[in-house]
């Protein structure tokens, strides 16, 4: 898996699983993406961050739910029925919750920018940068660091 400073240096196509969150394109790179599922039954989880939304149930396997309208400090969405696209990071998983998911595209190393100043903190820090797309710009998620999250958060519990 790439990072920004890594995929400034190297050339070619990579490709993305997109997503929209609150009208906006967001990407994750394919390699990162187990599956995407419809809205599944979520177990509460007490005394947790206001994002994680619960525990879900894929098969046997338990993943962390996580509200990225929340996770991002974006205004809360009409409707809870929400897709989720599952991503696995060694033994964890984590369900990241999104308004309506879009297409596996491809998007070429040399449209990669750091992301602009006018995305919000909130959003910065779990990004690795934006694509310019033919007709949209998409913004990177950096999977890794929401994982380092919810590992911080366990680990000051």
């Amino acid at each position: 898996m790439l990072r920004g400073e890594e995929i400034s240096k190297t050339t070619g196509l990579v490709q993305f699983s997109t997503f929209i969150i609150s009208g906006r394109l967001y990407g994750i790179e394919v390699m990162s993406v187990q599956e995407v599922t419809m809205p599944m039954p979520l177990t509460p989880v007490p005394l947790t961050s206001n994002f994680v939304k619960g525990l879900i149930n894929l098969r046997g396997q338990i993943s962390t739910a996580i509200d990225m309208r929340g996770l991002f400090g974006l205004e809360k969405c009409d409707t809870d029925e929400k897709m989720a696209v599952v991503c696995r990071s060694d033994d964890s998983l984590i369900s990241l919750l999104i308004d309506q998911i879009g297409d596996v595209i491809e998007a070429d190393i040399d449209h990669f920018e750091r992301a602009p100043d006018t995305v919000s903190s909130d959003i910065r820090k779990y990004i690795k940068g934006v694509h310019k797309l033919e007709n949209n710009l998409m913004t990177v998620i950096d999977v890794k660091k929401i994982f380092n999250l919810l590992n911080q958060k366990v680990e000051a519990a």
